[in-house]
């Protein structure tokens, strides 16, 4: 027998570069690191804004230490603030835990939790929003008229929730959710139908169609939908058309949230498992390729526009049936215009809308904590946000920042572009 025997060949160790050169891992790490670039950028912003900060710089020559060292105080505390106001504190968490399993009281549980479920509630309308947005991208539309079908679903779930009265829960509530979202799906159809039939740009309409739904808003709520009394309010629904909350009085976390999870996989389910998604999102990546392979490219404009406009609507049905319980002017935090950001950020999939709008409901709902106990202004949350959106839609800045080789195969968010 022989005893030589060739060596056994071992492999390189891959490097880090090869390792995230997979379009898989790119999709998320180029958002991950666009987060992560924009909270960096924005400490900096705190420091520069910072009145302790210039203080301490006045005096650098005396104490550099500590004008360094204040920078490091300003950011933390204002991000410990915000992360604070938005995920709770840990330690608290537990010990409410074991002062619920020793007492059975939960009032410290609730309190400790009420930060990270106010985020979950902020999130619920963006996922709905943002979904409405990113099918609309999925077709090549530019559906800038989220927020005026936000408005009108409101309007719709509201109207179905105070009008109707002595039904049950389980048929009242199905028909206000359903009121909201066939009033934005309404809203949506028309300048759906106006680019299919006439080529009528979709952005120009939908901006339009916002400010129809606004003016319109603002007549039903001081006139047909006005509530007794001088303020423009509509009437507050009934108990059997709000979603249950799971919790008690202050915390608003209700049903609403896992009706969004639900409505996102349906989104999943319906873009990418049937043949009606494959047609959309072909006719997405091409219109005219499609149209030569028998797609009805006319119809899937008409009927993207009208789920785009009907997922927009229950996001104003969800924050007025879960949350509000009526719609007042002006109600809405800009939830439509947020969701352009959402389905960039998501890279026009339902997961990544919901990871996206959780991310969104965590800088707003901790926004207000950082302004109470750092001092930091709420706009900083806006800038913020506004750096993310530029880095997630301009990615070779954070493939040029950290050195990510590019994708062969990297899927781009939005086809077609504003002028065809």
């Amino acid at each position: 027998m022989s005893a030589n025997k060739e060596p056994r060949k071992t492999e390189a160790r891959p490097s880090l570069a090869k390792m995230l050169s997979g379009s898989a891992v790119q999709s998320l790490l180029v958002p991950i690191l666009a987060v992560f670039t924009g909270l960096v950028i924005g400490g900096i912003v705190i420091a520069a804004t910072d009145a302790g900060v210039a203080v301490a710089f006045g005096n650098f020559s005396a104490d550099p230490g500590a004008a360094f060292k204040s920078i490091w105080t300003a950011i933390s505390t204002a991000y410990g603030a915000l992360f604070y106001g938005s995920l709770g504190s840990p330690r608290e968490i537990i010990d409410g835990f074991k002062v619920y399993n020793s007492t059975g009281d939960n009032a410290a549980l609730l309190k400790a939790i009420y930060p990270f479920t106010e985020s979950l509630v902020t999130a619920t309308p963006y996922i709905f929003a943002g979904l409405a947005v990113a099918i609309g991208f999925r077709c090549g539309l530019f559906n800038i008229g989220a927020e005026g079908q936000f408005f009108m679903g409101a309007l719709g779930a509201a109207y179905v929730g105070y009008s109707i009265e002595g039904l049950p829960w389980f048929i009242h509530l199905p028909l206000a959710i359903l009121g909201g979202a066939l009033a934005g799906a309404v809203w949506g159809a028309i300048p759906g139908y106006l680019k299919a039939k006439f080529g009528a740009h979709e952005v120009v309409n939908t901006i339009m169609m916002n400010w129809i739904a606004f003016r319109l808003s603002d007549w039903l709520l001081t006139g047909p939908m006005m509530a007794s009394g001088f303020r423009p309010v509509t009437p507050n629904i009934q108990k059997t058309a709000e979603l249950p909350r799971f919790f008690d009085d202050p915390l608003r976390f209700n049903w609403g949230f896992v009706l969004a999870l639900v409505v996102a996989y349906l989104v999943y389910w319906f873009l990418f498992k049937t043949t009606l998604g494959f047609e959309i999102r072909a006719v997405g990546a091409n219109p005219d390729g499609s149209k030569y392979a028998g797609m009805s490219v006319v119809r899937n404009f008409v009927l993207v526009m009208v789920l785009s406009g009907g997922l927009a609507g229950l996001a104003g049905a969800a924050q007025v049936l879960g949350v509000d319980h009526w719609v007042g002017q002006g109600f809405s935090a800009g939830y439509g215009f947020d969701a352009i950001a959402l389905a960039l950020l998501g890279k026009s999939h339902p997961l990544g809308v919901v990871l996206s709008a959780i991310l969104f409901g965590i800088l707003r709902s901790g926004a207000t904590r950082m302004q109470s106990l750092a001092g930091i202004p709420i706009d900083i949350i806006s800038i913020i946000q506004g750096l993310v959106i530029i880095f997630v839609a301009a990615p070779i800045i954070i493939r040029w920042l950290f050195r990510i080789p590019v994708a062969t195969n990297e899927e781009t968010v939005l086809t077609r572009g504003w002028g065809k």
